[in-house]
């Protein structure tokens, strides 16, 4: 009884094993792509958790073992009823604590000492040089082990410089020197000089000011970052951590551990999310991208062997032992291709996550995350992924009669079942439908829709693909069959093969979608940006440093012969709610230090509604598309979270639009500067007096910073937007790069299962050179089609995104899409040419 039962499983399992074994090549195909799907999931997996678990061991706080701090999200709350979920995003600076907080937790059970703690850029000035330092209060000494080298503790109006420092300054005990801080310049005392010994804190510039100094200098009177608090004698960290969070209630947050370094680095709220976003979103995609085309390869393996399977049914076989089959030969090679692929997986995630390091974009105490949670998912995937794929291409083979079976071996379907008709309609009705609702949003929400509108277009081509290939025969082939008799061959034969043409079309289609789609988003986004920004900045001169410009800048500038006007621009970032998201969006913001019409005087901001003559506190200008996206107009109030989280509600007096290349959100400088961490100016705007000569005026300039032209603004801004850009690109690339072995390894997989026709074509009379024409001629018509499906879907996701987004068509350069054109036709005629060559040598 028990052999009897078993014997149906042995057969095909030794079935599948005699497949694999005696005709790999059927196999080869299935596994590369399967390999390199697992390649792809374990490195976007690896970035997730990478970006789940990162953390960054605390250095400064280390002689703290409890952190009190403000929250550094901004919360919202999505959804309705049972699907309301709480979410958060970080906030563009640090928010703070009320500085009596302090008092509030050296008071609680367990502490022996609670340390207002502030940490803010400023600007040394001794001995005819300026230099960049990073100022403190006095008592963090107590927990940086931080000691005196010489004088004493800094009392107001004195400073404490590292030694480092005071030697570079050439200032001595007793010396004068000015401080330049976000509260104003200070003329201050040397006290003396302090060294640590913290390696990590001796490297960089630091000066020590009185406690209560410190804080009103920051910028933030009455603001401090954190409370660094000290236990008393036999008080665990545990109960200290307890009992500061029953004393601050819902006041301010508490950090133990390695979540201290969250606090002493804010930018790794930042960084958590880009990994997370990287490995969840561009991960998601990329991982749908690998089934799709892992899917469509073991597809195409399984239909080859449609002859095998109807003589198998022929001679006895059972629909369930076919089906068993196609199982067993995925568990074969699924799990070993997985496995194998998850090599080069934790080698592209190691890549990957060191050029992000490289480019600033990851704190260096961050660490790769690499556990068997992705590899097991990426070998998990995959085999789910063979086990679908091969049983929704075997279940008509195994289902239909032995004869019917022998007869569909024989000649291909004309036609797509109906429920795969109906899918691939829907998919492509689905994409319509989201390209005509991205054509009516604006800015942020616009970009969103990109990924759905690509995917379902992908979706109905992979579905309705042999009807999509034998409409691109014959309006590609056409104009072939008027060519040579290889050409005519060719157009001929792709148009009875539609199913395997489709098999091939796909790939290029999924390469060219994918790639021109991320990279021409960013080519026309920055050639908006430059057009904009070329308009926008009407100034003669632009003032920058790469630590901010010191306060009062902008009127030492205003004060030079032959300037008219000279506006300081304090760049940032403000949160606001779109109408058609759930939660905040982030908006880039300028506050600037004069009138509207000085500021007239150096940008042209394209004012469309209202006046910018109005602009001062309580008022702001906006982007128009932002004003689309939030639903407001002149005149009303938009709801806005400040950088360090404060919330404001200031009346819109103008909209304009140029938002993209100059910002989307214009203020008075005194409604950012006191939440933002560094009030100093990012850049001053100088325009000449008419008349001037604008070379002296530069001269005369030079001494306050770097002076450039227009061109040097805009060759800023683009620095700031460098990892986005990296970002795209590397997104394209691996999309693209993917697509493009899926293409080449099922065009290789196509050419060589027709060995028996290419034979037949042989014994009949055709010349090799007839033969190897007619192949190179329908693998140019792959590829056309190919490019001009591919070109058709990017398109449709282009146009109406970039229209919502910079109010302008896509911006194609037409050198490169030439050379992503070129490549599909190169990768097609080297993927059919040699493969057929190779098959021919035998014939």
């Amino acid at each position: 009884m028990n052999k009897q039962a078993n014997a149906p499983k042995a057969g095909t399992n030794g079935l599948a094993r005699a497949a694999v074994r005696f005709k790999p090549a059927s196999f080869v195909g299935t596994f590369v792509a399967l390999l390199m799907a697992a390649m792809i999931v374990s490195a976007c997996g690896i970035l997730l958790e990478t970006g789940i678990r990162a953390s960054a061991p605390p250095e400064r706080y280390a002689g703290a073992p409890v952190v009190a701090a403000a929250d550094q999200k901004a919360h919202y709350v999505t959804g309705h009823g049972e699907d309301r979920e709480k979410e958060s995003e970080p906030l563009p600076d640090t928010a703070r604590l009320d500085a009596s907080l302090t008092r509030t937790i050296a008071q609680a059970p367990g502490v022996s000492a609670a340390i207002a703690d502030v940490t803010y850029p400023a600007h040394l000035k001794a001995a005819g040089s300026t230099a960049p330092v990073t100022a403190h209060g006095w008592g963090s000494t107590a927990f940086t082990h931080t000691e005196l080298a010489t004088g004493s503790a800094p009392r107001p109006g004195q400073v404490v410089l590292d030694e480092a420092t005071a030697r570079a300054a050439h200032a001595e005990t007793g010396d004068r020197v000015t401080l330049d801080t976000p509260g104003g310049a200070r003329d201050l005392t040397v006290a003396g000089t302090a060294r640590t010994t913290r390696t990590a804190h001796t490297a960089a510039p630091t000066a020590w000011l009185a406690d209560a100094q410190a804080v009103q200098l920051s910028g933030h009177p009455g603001k401090i970052d954190a409370v660094a608090v000290l236990p008393a004698d036999g008080t665990s960290a545990g109960r200290l951590a307890h009992s500061v969070e029953q004393a601050v209630g819902k006041a301010a947050q508490v950090h133990t551990g390695d979540d201290r370094g969250a606090v002493e680095q804010p930018a790794l709220a930042q960084s958590k999310e880009m990994l997370i976003a990287l490995g969840g979103s561009f991960g998601g995609i990329a991982t749908m991208v690998a089934i799709f085309t892992a899917a469509g390869t073991v597809a195409l393996s399984v239909g080859q062997r449609a002859r095998e399977f109807a003589l198998l049914r022929a001679i006895g076989a059972t629909p369930r032992q076919i089906r068993r089959s196609v199982a067993a030969e995925a568990l074969l090679v699924a799990p070993l291709a997985g496995a194998l692929g998850c090599l080069p997986g934790i080698a592209l995630a190691r890549w990957w996550f060191g050029q992000l390091k490289e480019k600033g974009a990851v704190p260096d105490a961050v660490h790769l995350a690499v556990s068997g949670i992705p590899l097991a998912a990426a070998v998990g995937v995959g085999l789910l992924t063979a086990l679908g794929a091969g049983a929704a291409a075997a279940r008509r083979p195994a289902r239909i009669k032995p004869g019917q079976a022998l007869g569909e071996a024989a000649v291909e379907r004309s036609r797509p079942g109906a429920v795969r008709t109906v899918l691939g309609v829907a998919a492509l009705a689905g994409g319509v439908a989201l390209a005509i609702v991205a054509a009516t949003l604006t800015g942020d929400d616009a970009a969103n829709t990109a990924s759905g509108i690509v995917m379902l277009f992908m979706l109905g081509v992979g579905l309705l693909g042999p009807l999509v290939a034998r409409l691109c025969a014959c309006l590609i082939g056409l104009p072939m069959r008027a060519g040579p008799a290889a050409a005519h061959l060719a157009s001929v034969n792709s148009r009875a093969n539609s199913r395997r043409l489709a098999s091939a079309i796909t790939p290029i289609v999924l390469a060219m979608a994918f790639a021109s789609t991320l990279v021409f988003m960013h080519t026309s986004e920055d050639h908006a940006r430059q057009a904009q920004q070329r308009a926008g900045i009407t100034a003669d001169h632009v003032i920058s440093a790469p630590g901010g410009l010191p306060a009062g800048t902008a009127a030492k500038a205003a004060a030079v012969p032959g300037v008219e006007t000279a506006v300081g621009l304090l760049r940032t970032s403000v949160l606001y709610t779109s109408s058609a998201t759930d939660g905040p969006l982030t908006a880039s913001a300028q506050g600037v230090g004069g009138t509207g019409a000085d500021l007239r005087a150096v940008q042209d901001l394209d004012v469309r509604g209202g006046s910018l003559d109005a602009l001062g506190p309580g008022k702001a200008a906006i982007d128009a598309n932002l004003a689309s996206s939030a639903e407001v107009q002149v005149g009303d109030r938009i709801s806005l979270v400040l950088p360090d989280g404060t919330k404001a509600r200031p009346e819109i007096v103008a909209t304009y639009g140029r938002g993209l290349g100059v910002s989307q959100v214009t203020m008075d400088r005194t409604a950012l500067a006191p939440h933002v961490t560094a009030g100093f100016d990012s850049g001053v705007l100088v325009r000449d007096a008419r008349g001037a000569d604008a070379r002296q005026v530069a001269g005369k300039l030079a001494p306050l910073g770097d002076v450039t032209d227009r061109a040097g603004y805009a060759a800023a801004e683009d620095r700031d937007r460098e990892v986005s850009a990296w970002a795209n690109t590397l997104m394209a690339a691996v999309l693209g790069g993917f697509a493009a072995v899926a293409a080449v390894n099922t065009l290789v997989m196509t050419v060589f299962d027709r060995r028996r026709e290419l034979g037949t074509l042989r014994l009949i009379g055709s010349t090799r050179r007839q033969v190897l024409g007619m192949v190179r001629w329908e693998a140019l018509l792959v590829a056309l089609a190919g490019i001009v499906l591919g070109t058709a879907i990017a398109l449709a996701t282009l146009v109406p995104m970039m229209r919502g987004l910079t109010g302008a068509g896509p911006y194609i350069p037409p050198a490169l899409y030439g050379s992503f054109a070129g490549a599909a036709v190169v990768l097609g005629l080297a993927a059919t040419s040699l493969p057929a060559r190779a098959v021919l040598r035998r014939r």
